[in-house]
């Protein structure tokens, strides 16, 4: 049996995106915000660096764009850069009003500096920044009467005109099924407006600093709903995670380099110099495929980051989880040097929207990483992915509060069908499935590609996508088999986006085509299911 929500607007992720918006929305209507796990568990809680904004007056916004652009690598939709950079600053300041307690000194927002940045502008909560903006919104969000949250719902499909049979080019989007995972029960939650705010998809790959949540679920349903996806092949790889065998990919945050970190090889030799004049304060995907390209050369399984020279005091006071983490893992990184390795960081690319965010599918908004706005090109500049869910978000509330009262909620669609299946009699399937999927990713699809890395990939995650496009239609629907069903469709549109571009541009760097084609490839890469 299938339960019927009814509101004005559905919110899919309870990260920043989703209950910046989710809290502007309760302004015009109710708000219902579904999440998988606990409505903390998101990429923003695990957001260590801060949020760049132009909040010094020796700072600028042009120099902000320009970093911005810089690290594009020529992708970045300038309009979309200005609109970020120029907007920015006020919802940081939303964020304070809000309860955020960011970093002071001297009782001024202490403002960090990271790679590619030309300027300190990086707002931040010592090394914990996410979390603590996240508990913010969490405590509004719980207190507001028109936000009703609830835990443990997995979305399944975006409901459109195709759940009528119907045939149309132009899709509208009505809400979406889910699946309370701890009642098993199916809930249809119509709405006239719905957010996808879901966040990344770093569990394609074996190794990645992203939270379990992230597996790539709203731009594999947008994409099957017939939404435009853009620039997939645009993956960063955050240069520096932890490196030992309990440590799960921990993030070492980009701003220990901007805070004076320095990248040695095991024999403690600088090399950063070698490949940008910025040396270790050079942009993500510079210093990957430095680090990638050293441990290659030399046979190593790491590299050190270096912060011993600074003193002691102010290390453990600027990052006290990281200093606390490593400790556990028997690294004083006041003495030692932390040995780190790249891990999958984030997507460029993503559902594709406009200025307001919103999608190709009317009444469909995207917000945060599960978006391309067009902000961050072949390569997102440190720390704007906070700042851009902050922006379009309110944008997207702009939009909807302009159409709330000229949208309807009276379509009936039909409940979720899931007659003819069965409870599944292998689970092995399922995780064989996915772990065989990420490591096909992490192998072929990383850091640096090549045309045959490209098609080995291309043809073990088809083989994957028709064996467990099979399992699915005969089994009952559970979290583990959405998620894994939302991998392959995710490392699918990666691999077909990379193969697309045939030039090395930003995050996507391959041997085959090792220079920029600014005459056949300045453009994005564009998929569409239909």
């Amino acid at each position: 049996m299938t339960e019927t929500i009814k509101t004005d607007v559905l919110v899919i992720g309870s990260g920043i995106a989703g209950l910046f918006f989710a809290l502007k929305a309760a302004e015009i209507g109710e708000v219902v915000v579904i999440t998988k796990k606990e409505r903390s568990d998101s990429n923003t809680n695990w957001a260590q660096g801060g949020i760049a904004a132009v909040l010094a007056p020796e700072d600028s916004f042009e120099a902000h764009i320009a970093d911005t652009l810089d690290a594009g690598a020529g992708l970045c939709n300038r309009q979309a850069v200005e609109v970020l950079v120029k907007e920015g600053p006020d919802h940081v300041k939303t964020l304070i009003e809000l309860g955020v307690n960011f970093t002071t000194e001297g009782g001024k927002l202490h403002l960090a500096r990271e790679g590619g940045h030309s300027a300190h502008r990086i707002a931040h909560a010592a090394d914990l920044t996410g979390k603590e903006v996240e508990r913010a919104l969490l405590q509004k969000a719980s207190e507001n009467p028109n936000v009703k949250i609830l835990e443990h719902h997995v979305s399944i499909e975006l409901i459109t005109e195709h759940h009528l049979r119907k045939k149309t080019n132009d899709i509208t989007c009505y809400g979406a099924y889910a699946l309370d995972t701890k009642t098993n029960r199916f809930k249809k939650i119509l709405a006239k407006f719905t957010m996808l705010a879901t966040g990344g998809c770093g569990h394609v790959y074996l190794h990645t600093t992203n939270p379990p949540i992230a597996t790539g679920d709203g731009v594999a349903m947008a994409y099957r709903a017939g939404a435009e996806i853009h620039n997939m092949e645009f993956i960063q790889f955050h240069p520096t995670t932890l490196y030992h065998p309990d440590a799960k990919s921990f993030l070492i945050t980009e701003a220990v380099r901007g805070f004076g970190g320095v990248l040695r090889t095991k024999d403690g030799k600088e090399f950063m110099h070698k490949y940008d004049p910025r040396k270790s304060l050079a942009p993500r995907d510079i210093v990957a495929r430095a680090i990638d390209n050293e441990m290659k050369k030399r046979g190593d399984d790491f590299v050190y980051l270096d912060i011993t020279h600074k003193p002691e005091s102010e290390i453990k006071e600027r990052f006290p989880n990281i200093y606390e983490r490593c400790l556990m893992f028997g690294i004083d990184i006041t003495r030692e040097m932390i040995p780190v390795v790249p891990a999958m960081h984030y997507s460029c690319g993503g559902v594709a929207t406009d200025l307001f965010a919103r999608t190709t599918i009317d009444r469909l908004y995207a917000c945060g990483e599960v978006a391309c706005t067009g902000v961050h090109g072949a390569n997102r500049l440190a720390s704007n992915s906070l700042l851009e869910a902050l922006v379009f978000s309110h944008r997207a509330f702009l939009d909807v509060k302009e159409r709330a009262k000229s949208v309807q909620n009276n379509v009936e669609f039909p409940d979720w069908d899931e007659s003819g299946t069965e409870n599944p009699e292998e689970w092995i399937l399922i995780s064989h499935n996915r772990k065989e999927a990420q490591q096909a990713m992490n192998d072929y699809v990383g850091i640096v590609r090549s045309d045959l890395r490209l098609e080995r990939a291309r043809r073990r995650i088809e083989f994957l996508k028709e064996e467990t496009e099979a399992y699915y239609k005969k089994t009952k629907i559970s979290a583990e088999l959405l998620e894994l069903r939302n991998i392959i469709k995710v490392a699918k549109l990666i691999i077909e986006s990379a193969m697309k571009r045939r030039e090395s541009r930003g995050l996507h760097y391959t041997t085959d085509y090792p220079q920029r084609d600014d005459k056949h490839f300045l453009k994005n890469t564009v998929l569409r299911s239909f």
